[in-house]
């Protein structure tokens, strides 16, 4: 008899223990280990949403005492925040007032300038032109001065200086027993003309035929006209 024979025919091992040790010996198919491995997916999901869940209701589960402290902590940063817009609209709006007044006092003064000028009250400098009358026959009378003086205003003279006398919106011309008179002082030939103004339409004006040169030598003056690119007139009238 053999060996396996032997333990085939073994009494204390009954035919039927043997078929319950094998029920009971574990066994594990694929679709247990993907069923298993799902869960531990699932897992780990619910996990992750109820923290994110506690996370949300935060402010919900808050004791009344801490949401009380939040909305004063809120409240206090939005006052702040409106006391910082309130401080930059006003710093806006001093800038744009000061502007407006820097605006208004450059008008002021441009205008201040202006109007010394027409009055005479200022002294002022540009390009002009000298004109210059000499009167060797003293044939030169006042009307004759005073039509310089209207010629060079009407092409456009700005300023306009005769000798030591600054001419005026109301500069008048007379003649006396010692010669021409300017605003009641005494003008003494050569006359010299300082006019600002453009110095090709002034000379332009002066030498029309029939015009101021023509008359001026017909009484037995010499004139000479000078354009200059600066011409300072110092002469001011009293205000």
């Amino acid at each position: 008899m053999t060996g396996d024979e032997h333990e085939k025919e073994r009494p204390d091992e009954p035919a039927g223990l043997r078929g319950l040790m094998d029920l009971l010996r574990p066994r594990v198919s694929m679709g247990q280990l993907a069923g298993g491995l799902l869960c531990l997916v699932l897992g780990f999901a619910v996990v992750a949403q109820i923290q994110s869940n506690e996370r949300d209701t935060t402010f919900a589960t808050a004791r009344q005492d801490e949401l009380v402290g939040i909305l004063s902590d809120l409240g206090q940063r939005s006052e702040r925040l409106r006391g910082d817009l309130r401080d930059l609209e006003d710093t806006k709006a001093q800038l744009e007032r000061d502007a407006e007044g820097g605006t208004a006092l450059e008008e002021a003064r441009k205008r201040a300038t202006t109007y010394g000028l027409l009055a005479g009250t200022v002294p002022a400098e540009g390009p002009g032109i000298e004109l210059l009358i000499t009167d060797p026959r003293r044939g030169v009378k006042a009307i004759n001065l005073l039509d310089a003086l209207q010629e060079l205003r009407d092409a456009g003279a700005e300023v306009v200086q005769v000798n030591d006398v600054r001419a005026g919106v109301d500069t008048y011309f007379l003649d006396g027993p010692d010669g021409v008179q300017a605003d009641g002082r005494a003008l003494a030939a050569p006359y010299r003309f300082l006019a600002i103004g453009d110095p090709h339409t002034m000379t332009t004006a002066l030498n029309i035929p029939g015009g101021l040169v023509k008359t001026l030598q017909g009484a037995g003056a010499d004139v000479s006209i000078t354009p200059r690119a600066k011409i300072a007139v110092d002469a001011i009238r009293s205000p």
